[in-house]
């Protein structure tokens, strides 16, 4: 767990937040119907390059995978919500798209997550998408001196609840800053008051996913990363990496 004590080590997270930022931007005006998914990351690739930045997910196996990750990003389309692995599969038109992409710069690691649409979009995934992002933002907004991680939870939680979608607490927000996935763990369902209390400097990643059918249930795909919707409906997953300050939540995943 970090806690950020001094200027220069909030502009360095910052400044790896930066390049996140900008391969998650570059990959989405690339993102289009007929694209393929490895070339999303190679356009990840080149920005971390251009930057001077490494990948925390290049060549990362925790103990869950059987192999380590063998990209920079995670591209999951439609029911695959988390770790997809970008192979040469083509996107097609209406496709739910969801890039995460992490950058370590000078031995500080930043890491987020967006989910948009490919083409036209569907109504139904414009609701998840937003949701989540409105989940993002509340619990961005409970990140704050003297809460607790259980404050983020709960407020996470209520807004996929209340949309009707399935939430899973085996993955989620963690703590961030030298390694990518640090203390504390961040689940996204909670409840308020409780767990580890919020203090000036903490880096934590906070990252709502969804599943749209209302399931909570999930399978992994024989690659051992690609996590899926065990009822075959869409999922959305959005992240942000934050400094939790004396004067309030501030995002270091920004250009």
């Amino acid at each position: 767990m970090v806690e950020l004590k001094t200027p220069a080590e909030v502009e360095a997270v910052r400044e790896a937040g930066r390049v996140v930022a900008r391969a998650l931007d570059a990959v989405r005006a690339h993102a289009a119907p007929g694209v393929r998914l490895t070339e999303l990351d190679e356009v990840a690739r080149s920005v971390l390059a251009d930057a001077g930045a490494t990948s925390p997910f290049l060549g990362y196996q925790p103990g869950f995978a059987p192999v380590p990750f063998p990209a920079v990003i995670c591209a999951s389309v439609n029911d695959a919500a988390l770790h997809g692995i970008p192979g040469p599969g083509r996107l097609a038109d209406g496709d739910l798209l969801s890039i995460d992409c992490g950058a370590v710069l000078d031995g500080w690691a930043a890491d987020a997550a967006i989910s948009f649409s490919v083409g036209r979009p569907r109504p139904a995934d414009r609701k998840l998408i937003d949701t989540a992002f409105a989940a993002l933002d509340a619990g961005i907004a409970a990140a704050v001196v003297g809460s607790r991680i259980g404050d983020i939870s709960a407020a996470i939680g209520a807004i996929g609840r209340a949309g009707g979608y399935g939430i899973s607490t085996d993955f989620g927000g963690h703590g961030v800053g030298r390694q990518m996935h640090e203390a504390p763990s961040v689940p996204n369902e909670g409840r308020q008051g409780r767990g580890l209390k919020l203090s000036p400097g903490l880096v934590i990643a906070i990252e709502p996913w969804f599943l749209a059918g209302g399931d909570d249930e999930y399978l992994i795909d024989r690659d051992g990363w690609t996590l899926r919707s065990a009822d075959g409906s869409r999922a959305a997953h959005v992240e942000h990496t934050i400094a939790v300050t004396p004067e309030g939540p501030v995002l270091m995943t920004v250009p």
